[in-house]
Parts: C-alpha cells; structure tokens; sequence
C-alpha cells in the first residue's frame, strides 16, 4: 500500500515510517521542512503547510491510508497559529481523503482534549469534553478530533487516538525540556499530592498507529471512535520525572512549591509575557501547573479490545533504553 504520514519528520512520526517500511509499505511524508533522516530512507517527502489545501491534497493522491500526526503543539502561543495547523490542517487533510477516495485516516490526538483541569483518575473514552478549556493546544486539538470522528461515514473510516505523554530515544521535545530544567535546577514538584500519571514509550505509541489501521475500515468495530494510549503503568509522576533525570546522570528533583504559589507565579509570567509581547514560552504557565498538579492515567480496555493494544516495551525497559541513547548521544 502507499501510506502518508503527516508530520512524517517528527519524533512519532519517524517511528511510525520505519515501522511501516519494515512491512514493505510504500511511505509518504508531508512536513514543513525536508528531513535527510526520511530522504535516507527513501520515503516520499512532499512540503508544506496543514492550511494550504492544495499541498496537502497533492500529498494524499494516490495513497491508500493516511495518519494525520502532524500538529502545533505546546502550550503558549497565539490560538490563530493553532487553529490554523490543527483546525483547518486537518479540515483539509479530511477533504484531501475525501477527493481522492481514502478509505482510511488515523489521527493522532490528545487526552488533553478531555482535561478540564482535574484529575483523571482512571477514566476511560466516556469522559465528555470540557466545556473551557486552559489552553489553545487542547482547544483546537479537540475541535480537531471532532471533525476526524464526523467525518466516519460509508465511503470513509476515521479513528482517533490519544497517546499520552510519548516519550523515548530520539525525543525532541519532553525528554530535552526535562533535562534541560533539571542541569538548570529549574524543576520543583508542585503540592504535595502522589499525582499518578502514565505516559507512552515511543515504540508503543507507534505501534498503536498501525495496529488501529490494521482494523479500521468502513463500519469496523473501531470507525468513528476515540482511543486512549499509554504504558498501562501510573506511576508517581515525579518518580517518573525523576527517572528520566537519572537516565540523564542527574540528580532528582526533591524541592517543591505550593499549588497556590504555582498558579500565581503562572499568572504572572502569563501577564508580563503578553504585556511585553514575548514570543518565547514562558517558564510555567497555570495549563501546566494544573497538568503537574493533577493525577493523568486511563483506562485502555476499549484499545486493547477492539485493536489488539498491547504495550510491547515496559517502562523499565524504555527507561534503560533511553539512558543508553543519551550516553550514546553525549558521546558523538
């Protein structure tokens, strides 16, 4: 089959296209930018942006599937630039299906599309969406996934999926912020609450892709239908934290912070960010107090059930993993 993958240069995206290589798929990216990793692997790259319909559509002719992963992420930034990649992105990658006859779309999604700021203990895809959401990534992501859940009709099948928290070698983005934080002595744990989180290794993450294609088609069991992942292991999210610190050669975080005092410094710094039109991201903003403040870890039964799920690599595995990439890395 010829396969796209959106965000094919990205952390996830690169593991999905090395896994559908090993199974002899012809595969496609669409990215921003050109990635001499994919060029050398001789995947397809095709460039620009998820607003530009006529690019992405010329990137999904021909295809057979397509995984929308691409995405604006983090958590400060004008909602514009959000909506434009997140919204009407995958408003144009649903129409791009549509007129080339696509039978398949997995999209990569969120568990913050349902956080409404409490603990999410434990739940499973039920949990409604929130009626405010904290942040423009959560916001547009859920509109997003509603318009990927619509769109399941008879001539094509969309799933969601919510992987949480991914991370592992080759990270460019969680694993860096932590260690970066941690050499600076920036981090502090905050309340004193055992917040229970679960997060995601890589290669499971990547996996779960391809298994939910795998069953999806029209009217399968999957179509039309959100999916959480993760590890199926909750753990304290600062021994979580502490533990990619130590596959860093660093020490753990011990210090902590008052939950109203947290809000507060992300009140202020949200403030004088705006007011000075800072572009940068600030050091703590009140969307990420409240995820470090609050339990995250779900219930996988529905994926497991109705596509095979099954995490392939423990988390003390990918642990082990993870500090023999970055020994390797420092190394070079």
């Amino acid at each position: 089959m010829t396969v796209l993958v959106t965000g094919g240069g990205g952390f996830l995206g690169q593991a999905m296209v090395r896994l559908l290589l090993a199974r002899g798929e012809a595969v496609r990216s669409f990215s921003r930018h050109a990635y001499p990793e994919l060029a050398a692997l001789g995947v397809a790259q095709f460039q620009g942006d998820l607003d530009d319909a006529a690019a992405v559509a010329a990137a999904v002719a021909g295809c057979d599937v397509v995984y929308h992963v691409a995405a604006k992420a983090g958590v400060w930034g004008p909602y514009a630039d959000f909506y434009r990649a997140n919204v009407v992105g995958t408003r144009n990658v649903i129409s791009a299906c549509r007129r080339h006859g696509v039978r398949r779309l997995v999209y990569t999604s969120s568990p913050s599309v349902v956080f409404d700021g409490h603990d999410m203990a434990g739940v499973d895809e039920s949990v409604p969406y929130p009626r405010h959401f904290h942040a423009p990534y959560p916001q547009t992501k859920a509109a997003a996934e509603q318009l990927i859940l619509a769109a399941n009709d008879t001539t094509l099948a969309t799933v969601a999926l919510r992987p949480h928290l991914i991370w592992g070698p080759g990270d460019n983005h969680l694993v860096p912020r932590i260690l970066e934080r941690g050499r600076k002595g920036q981090l502090r744990r905050i309340g004193s609450r055992p917040c229970l989180i679960d997060s995601t290794y890589i290669d499971n993450a990547a996996l779960a892709h391809l298994q939910a294609a795998d069953a999806l088609d029209i009217g399968s069991v999957v179509a039309g239908k959100a999916y959480f992942i993760a590890n199926g292991e909750p753990l304290p999210l600062w021994e979580v934290v502490n533990a990619i610190l130590a596959a860093g050669n660093l020490p753990p975080v011990t210090r902590s912070v008052p939950l109203p005092v947290a809000m507060a410094a992300g009140w202020t710094l949200e403030q004088l960010y705006r007011l000075l039109r800072i572009k940068d991201e600030p050091r703590l903003t009140r969307f990420v107090v409240r995820e470090l403040a609050t339990s995250h870890w779900f219930d996988l039964s529905a994926a497991r059930r109705d596509f095979g799920y099954a995490p392939q690599v423990s988390l003390a595995e990918g642990m082990a993993r993870l500090r023999l990439w970055l020994r390797e890395k420092k190394g070079r």
